[in-house]
């Protein structure tokens, strides 16, 4: 479990074919400061376990179910991401529960600057829309934050400038893709109405 509060912005510095999957080796510093084989580390909302460690680096499996739906599909030797590890437990929840389980891949369809935050819009799927609520919470890249403004297929988040320095986002331009993660308790409390639906069909 995370709370979507980003640690630093670590980069990939390898990336090979693994089976079906890959694996890839992110150049870090903070997340590595007690970090054991078999840990949790958010990599820009996916969570990945480590499997080998270094003083500079971490490496970890990228199963193939997590490339073909989400954007470590577009990852890259050089692709900075979003670190976080495993929340503890006793300390302060800053963000919200976040799982590290990607619902699915957002577009930044527009960046709106502003003079003390910039709004970006981005794309919902339909099968995600539904879970994205006004003033709801969501991650995007790892990034716990508060839906500002949401229509029919997409929806946008203010972005104060903090989060625009210490994370991946403040450096989004139009097209590129989020890894996006909706409210764990949105997704059950739509799973609980498919079969009340279910229910009073029969």
């Amino acid at each position: 479990m995370f709370t979507g509060l980003v640690e630093e912005i670590g980069t990939i510095s390898a990336l090979e074919p693994s089976g079906d999957g890959a694996r890839v080796t992110i150049e870090a510093q903070v997340v590595l400061e007690d970090v054991s084989h078999g840990d949790s580390i958010s990599v820009s909302g996916v969570c990945l376990t480590v499997i080998e460690s270094s003083e500079a680096t971490f490496s970890a499996d990228v199963m193939k179910e997590t490339i073909d739906h989400s954007a470590a599909a577009t990852w890259a030797v050089g692709t900075k991401v979003n670190l976080e590890r495993a929340a503890q437990i006793g300390s302060r929840l800053g963000g919200h529960i976040v799982q590290g389980h990607v619902d699915g891949v957002a577009t930044v369809v527009s960046i709106t600057p502003g003079k003390k935050w910039s709004v970006i819009r981005f794309s919902l799927t339909p099968d995600v829309a539904p879970l994205v609520a006004h003033k709801g919470s969501l991650t995007l890249s790892g990034v716990s934050l508060t839906v500002s403004a949401v229509g029919l297929d997409w929806a946008e988040v203010s972005l104060i400038p903090e989060t625009l320095r210490a994370t991946t986002l403040g450096h989004l331009a139009v097209g590129d893709f989020l890894n996006l993660e909706t409210d764990m308790l949105a997704r059950h409390v739509l799973r609980l109405q498919e079969f009340t639906v279910s229910g009073e069909a029969s």
